[in-house]
């Protein structure tokens, strides 16, 4: 069975509904919500299958998808993955956890041309299960597909996801400090990592 997260185990009550409504609001204000999405789109052919690894309440998976994309979404927070039904019609969205996950036993089963785990997610999966993530989502990848993740480096520490990522037969391609592409420094407090599987 798999280890609460730190979403669960780090926040107060309430706070998967407070986070669906700042979004919401955001949204509403005009605020620029696809980013990460950008950087996606812009690095995978049209009409490609993409896997939105801790989606939230969907604001990635739903850009792709207007972007042109088939993606599936997926959260360990059945209140984030109802949100996400509901502002982002178009993807499908699925409630497993990333540390186990099986897209088989859910009938999806063409691998992905990439996957993206943006908003932190890997800082708030459950602590010492952060290979076990990147391993079960680069599993759902073509061969040559990508991963690319974003975090805040107080959230995540830059060594505890090295160690990780060591743990795993993937290798980073590519390190930023921005999802528009800014170069990577070691004062950065975000990191944007690109991921593949390391050659032989």
């Amino acid at each position: 069975m798999a280890r609460p997260t730190r979403w669960v185990t780090d926040t107060d009550e309430g706070h998967s509904a407070w986070y669906v409504e700042r979004f919401r609001t955001m949204a509403a204000e005009g605020a620029d919500l696809e980013g990460e999405a950008r950087m996606v789109d812009a690095m995978v052919g049209r009409g490609a299958r993409l896997l939105d690894a801790g989606c939230g309440p969907g604001r990635t998976a739903g850009a792709l998808h207007r972007f042109g994309h088939e993606v599936v979404g997926v959260d360990a927070d059945p209140v984030l993955i109802e949100a996400a039904e509901a502002d982002h019609p178009g993807p499908r969205f699925l409630v497993a956890d990333l540390s186990e996950l099986d897209l088989a036993a859910h009938d999806e089963h063409p691998p992905f041309d990439a996957a993206v785990m943006a908003g932190n997610v890997l800082a708030f999966v459950a602590p010492g299960t952060e290979a076990d993530v990147l391993t079960r989502v680069a599993a759902h990848l073509h061969p040559d597909g990508f991963l690319v993740a974003g975090f805040h480096v107080e959230k995540l520490p830059v060594a505890t996801y090295e160690a990780a990522v060591a743990d795993t037969d993937l290798a980073e391609d590519h390190r930023f400090a921005t999802w528009d592409l800014r170069r990577w420094h070691d004062e950065a407090d975000f990191v944007v990592s690109v991921l593949r599987r390391a050659s032989d």
